[in-house]
C-alpha cells in the first residue's frame, strides 16, 4: 500500500560517519513511512549504506545550509521525481536529536488528528518570534504542494551566521504560514531553552525524542536527567545512543557528566548557579 507519509530527514556528522543513531532514526521513520535523508556532511557512500534499507533516496555533500538546505535538496529531489504528490503528509526532520525514545506513531496521529494543514512536535511562544521548532514540522497538501511553500523551501541559501538562519527559515517559516492564514498545531510547548534544559519532562510527557545538546549544557548539571531518561530506554537504544554521544564529546566527558557522585553532581549544581549569578545577573 502507498505510504501516506514522507520524512525529509536532515542530517549532519563532523566526522562524516552515518552513526548508529541516525540509523536507528531512519529505521523507526521507515516504518510509518518513506524516507529522503539528506546530509550536509561529506560522508562516503561505504557510509551511507547504512541506511540504504530505510530510505528511498540518500545524498551526504557539505553545502553549510543546515536544516533547511538539507530539507530544500530532499524535497526537490521529490518534487522533481514527480513523486511528492503521492503523499499526505510531509515531515520535515533532522537529527538534532536522540531517537524516538517513546513511541512515534501516537504522536504523528495526534498531530495528523488535528486536520490542521500544519504541525509540529514543539512550539515555541517566542514574543517577538514565536514558531514551530525546525526539528520536526509537518504539513498537509495545501502548505507543501504550494507555491508559496515552493518559492520558501528553494530559496534556502547558506548565511553568514546560525542566527540568520534560524530568522529567515526556522521562524521564518512559521511568519510564512500566518501571512497565508495556515492555523497550525503542535503537542508540547516549550519557551526560550526549555527544550533542551527540561529534557526529562519531555520524556516522562511521551515526547519521542530529546535534543542532543542537553549533553553539554549547564556545565554538566543535566547529567541526572539524562541519566533518568537512559535509564528507563532498552538495553540497545541506551547503547546507540551512548556509543553516539561518547563518539561526539568524548568517553571520558560522558562518564563524568552521567556520574552518580552526590558530591560531583553537587559541585557541578553551585559552578552553574555561580555562573548565573555573577555570569548572566539573576
Amino acid at each position: 500500500m502507498k505510504s501516506r507519509r514522507l520524512f525529509l530527514l536532515a542530517g549532519y556528522n563532523a566526522k562524516n560517519v552515518v552513526d548508529a543513531s541516525l540509523v536507528y532514526m531512519a529505521k523507526s521513520l521507515s516504518e510509518f513511512g518513506d524516507v529522503i535523508l539528506v546530509m550536509d556532511s561529506d560522508v562516503p557512500d561505504t557510509e551511507m549504506h547504512k541506511v540504504a534499507p530505510y530510505t528511498i533516496f540518500a545524498s551526504a555533500h557539505r553545502h553549510g545550509e543546515y536544516d533547511f538546505g538539507s530539507y530544500k535538496r530532499a524535497y526537490i529531489y521529490a518534487r522533481d521525481t514527480g513523486i511528492l504528490g503521492n503523499y499526505e503528509f510531509v515531515y520535515m526532520i533532522n537529527d538534532s536529536v536522540y531517537g524516538p525514545v517513546n513511541p512515534l506513531l501516537p504522536a504523528l496521529e495526534k498531530l495528523e488528528s488535528t486536520n490542521r494543514d500544519a504541525f509540529g512536535l514543539v512550539y515555541n511562544a517566542n514574543r517577538k518570534n514565536p514558531h514551530i521548532q525546525s526539528w520536526f514540522i509537518g504539513m498537509r497538501k495545501p502548505v507543501f504542494a504550494s507555491n508559496w511553500f515552493d518559492k520558501f523551501i528553494t530559496s534556502v541559501s547558506r548565511q553568514p551566521n546560525k542566527g540568520l538562519i534560524t530568522y529567515f527559515y526556522e521562524q521564518g517559516f512559521s511568519r510564512m504560514l500566518f501571512a497565508h492564514n495556515i492555523k497550525f498545531s503542535y503537542l508540547y510547548t516549550a519557551p526560550g531553552r526549555k527544550i533542551y534544559n527540561n529534557v526529562k519532562y519531555f520524556y516522562k510527557s511521551k515526547c519521542p525524542f530529546f535534543k542532543k545538546v542537553a549533553f553539554t549544557r549547564h556545565y554538566g548539571r543535566l547529567g541526572g536527567q539524562l541519566s533518568y531518561i537512559l535509564s528507563h530506554l532498552s538495553p540497545d537504544l541506551r547503547d546507540i545512543i551512548l556509543t553516539s554521544a561518547r563518539d561526539a564529546y568524548g568517553t571520558e566527558y560522558i562518564d563524568w557528566l552521567l556520574t552518580r557522585n552526590p558530591i560531583k553532581i553537587l559541585y557541578r549544581s553551585c559552578r552553574y548557579f555561580f555562573h548565573k549569578l555573577f555570569g548572566e545577573g539573576i
